[in-house]
């Protein structure tokens, strides 16, 4: 071995091999190269997140005999290479070299020496053109648009947490109360207010937030301002790729080759594949396999938008009529402006023809506010795969199994079955891990699961899957309060009785009388008790008393909308929608008030 190698000490090597058979789930002594990056993160050796395909390209050298598969071995060779001086100088000159493509040291005191985090320009210049046509007319963001995409504007962009709230509206409108946005003479204080509130209204509508803090964001981070804008734009541009939201979706069905239930199961993306795929096909050219490779010589492009304006308008006078020339550019990059110009041409709205393949449209089930909240907050926790249907996502127990982590029943990962499962057997891999779901709720976290059984989370039961998702979101949420309570169990008891003694001495006259409560309704309880915790926060010419105690429907809506927002501002973590406080839904109230008691305790014990 060359001297340039570093050496590995016993310790470390135990640690790999720890790392290498988490991953070598079939115990066949062998990874595969798709697993390389899993292996690498199990290993705890960071590494740039950007473009992560051309790392393992670097990674496959280590693969002696090219068959795909990494021994412990090679795995190891590999390792000692990457931790080798040589090879992290050479390494950081490929990242830093390739076009367009910014490097920089880690910016806490946590990172360590050496670590370097990595963004596009391009990535960017996309973000700053988007925010800039999409919020062009906000008369709360003229202060900060329109942003030049060709300097660092947008890292400072997101320092007074304006901005941020405005695109998370954009993405799920109504999510914040724009009323509770500081607007006006802000301070450092306000800014970080502002931060704090679209944080944790981001992590409502599911974006992985838990390793940001209000003061990465007034910093500017690149690397995290990007990811958490990318996770919002994300969010919004994917929420209509539901076939239960766009019932056209349908005609994507694959006639008599599968059932609508399986159709529905499908993520946004492999969704968004298949249609255009269905347009591909339409125009009689080559269909694609992703959103990479297959589309960087914008081929498929020119051909979806010219299916896209034949199937946009009737009247063929009316029609934008694509220029398909393009297409015999060499030079991809002047083919892709090429392309790009005829895309802006387009007002892009519902384009896939309304057949249902004899399924009536009244049969999908939308999604409920409460199934919303509940896969929202698995994907704020960062559980993977990300959960876009709460059924068939979480069948093979995978998730179930980490949400048990984040609520400190401790898991044997060795007895879990990851994918990918064998084509023989497969399903009764992903029942295994059910059971033991099942297994670890009953006997550790000593959950009630009565009549519930592994059979019943693999086959997507919505009665039993909802009854153990509510008894995590339950345990993570008063989690905090054991904590503050030294490890004491916290009830519903306490919860109500802390509720009603904080309104008490702060000189409130609303009080409930447990969480089914019709008083919850108006939402006063709850805004009493932030007036109370944090007081000021409050503007009582915002809030709707009603008169003589009765309170209009629409009345309750906005303070209910008010209440929430109120909430995540003063820093409380809250899953619930403003429809849970008006129609009084008892378990997204108790996880409300929950929140707020362990906010309002937490500033005791500051």
């Amino acid at each position: 071995m060359e001297s340039h190698i570093t050496q590995i000490s016993r310790d470390d090597l135990e640690d790999l091999r720890e790392a290498f058979n988490k991953i070598d789930s079939d115990n066949s002594g062998f990874v595969s190269d798709f697993e390389l990056q899993e292996l690498f993160r199990e290993a705890s050796f960071s590494l740039p997140g950007y473009k992560v395909r051309e790392v393992i390209e670097i990674f496959l050298s280590g693969d002696t005999n090219k068959d795909g598969k990494i021994s412990f071995e090679e795995f190891v060779s590999i390792f000692q290479e990457l931790k080798s001086k040589k090879f992290s100088e050479t390494f950081r000159k490929i990242i830093t070299r390739k076009d367009g493509i910014r490097s920089f040291g880690g910016t806490s005191r946590k990172s360590s020496e050496g670590t370097q985090h990595s963004y596009s320009d391009g990535e960017k210049v996309a973000f700053v053109n988007w925010i800039n046509k999409a919020l062009a007319k906000d008369p709360d963001c003229q202060h900060l648009l329109p942003m030049n995409p060709d300097d660092e504007s947008l890292f400072a962009s997101v320092r007074d947490g304006i901005l941020l709230c405005k695109m998370i509206n954009l993405s799920q409108p109504d999510t914040i109360d724009e009323r509770v946005i500081n607007t006006k003479k802000l301070a450092t204080f306000t800014m970080t207010e502002n931060l704090v509130l679209a944080l944790n209204s981001a992590s409502a509508i599911g974006c992985t937030v838990v390793s940001i803090d209000a003061h990465d964001l007034m910093a500017g981070k690149p690397h995290l301002v990007l990811g958490l804008f990318w996770q919002i734009i994300k969010v919004g541009l994917f929420a209509d790729i539901e076939i239960s939201r766009n019932e056209a979706l349908i005609s994507l069905l694959a006639d008599g080759q599968e059932t609508l239930q399986q159709l529905m199961s499908l993520s946004p993306e492999e969704l968004l594949l298949r249609w255009v795929n269905y347009h591909l096909r339409n125009a009689g050219t080559s269909t694609i396999s992703n959103f990479s490779e297959d589309i960087k010589d914008s081929r498929a492009y020119f051909h979806l938008l010219d299916q896209i304006t034949q199937e946009e308008q009737e009247d063929y006078k009316l029609r934008v009529k694509i220029e398909m020339s393009g297409l015999s550019e060499r030079n991809l990059d002047k083919r892709a402006e090429l392309m790009l110009q005829q895309a802006a041409r387009l007002d892009c709205r519902q384009f896939v023809s309304p057949m249902t393949n004899g399924i009536n449209p009244a049969d999908i089930e939308p999604e409920t506010n409460e199934e919303k909240t509940f896969r929202n907050w698995m994907n704020s926790l960062g559980v993977s795969p990300y959960v876009n249907h709460l059924y068939w996502d979480l069948c093979d127990g995978l998730v179930i199994l980490q949400l048990y982590e984040k609520v400190n029943v401790p898991v044997n990962w060795k007895r879990v079955n990851n994918p990918p499962y064998p084509i023989l057997g497969a399903n009764m891999k992903r029942l295994e891990n059910c059971n033991y779901a099942v297994e670890l709720g009953r006997d550790e976290a000593h959950f009630s699961l009565v009549g519930i059984g592994g059979q019943n989370l693999n086959s997507g039961s919505r009665m039993h899957t909802l009854a153990l998702v509510w008894q995590l979101l339950r345990r993570y949420t008063v989690l905090v309060l054991s904590d503050l309570g030294d490890g004491e169990r916290v009830g519903d008891q306490i919860i109500l009785d802390w509720v009603n003694t904080t309104l008490t001495k702060s000189k409130k006259k609303t009080q409930i009388s447990s969480f089914k409560d019709k008083l919850i309704s108006t939402s006063l309880p709850v805004i009493d008790l932030i007036d109370a915790i944090a007081p000021g926060n409050v503007k009582s010419d915002m809030v709707n008393r009603g008169v003589k105690g009765v309170v209009k429907a629409d009345d309750k809506l906005n303070n209910a909308k008010y209440a929430i927002s109120l909430a995540r501002k003063i820093g409380a973590r809250v899953y619930a929608l403003p429809d849970d406080l008006v129609e009084v839904n008892p378990k997204m109230v108790l996880t409300l008030f929950a929140c707020l008691m362990g906010h309002g305790l937490k500033k005791v014990n500051r």
